[in-house]
């Protein structure tokens, strides 16, 4: 069973940078892909990244593109998202989950996930 914590959230202004952290933990980690994904107060939930188990590969939403930046240490058990040029669009709940495969990274089917952390951007 894969267990997942995120850290790393809060208030930001425009244009600020939040760096999320991903805590994993459990006895099959190494093999999962992991996905950053978001949930905003009426809106469905968005996949924003995605990592290959190896971090070979990498996945960005068109929202994120240019501005975000997955990466995973696999001797730490952590995997980041650094978040730049952040706006008031991107504020939701951030949530680490995993994947028992990249391609089901990418449409969002995931196994585990931790309990989320709030970005808020502020205008």
């Amino acid at each position: 069973q894969l267990q997942l914590v995120e850290s790393g959230g809060g208030l930001v202004q425009t244009g600020g940078s939040l760096r999320l952290s991903c805590a994993a933990s459990g006895f099959t980690k190494d093999y999962y892909a992991i996905g950053w994904f978001r949930q905003a107060p009426g809106k469905e939930r968005e996949g924003v990244s995605c990592i290959s188990s190896s971090g070979s590969i990498t996945h960005y939403a068109d929202s994120a593109k240019g501005r975000f930046t997955i990466s995973r240490d696999n001797a730490k058990n952590t995997v980041a998202l650094q978040m730049n040029s952040l706006k008031p669009e991107d504020t939701g709940v951030y949530y680490c989950a995993g994947a028992v495969s990249y391609i089901n990274c990418l449409r969002n089917v995931f196994t585990s996930w931790g309990q989320g952390t709030q970005v808020t951007v502020s205008s």
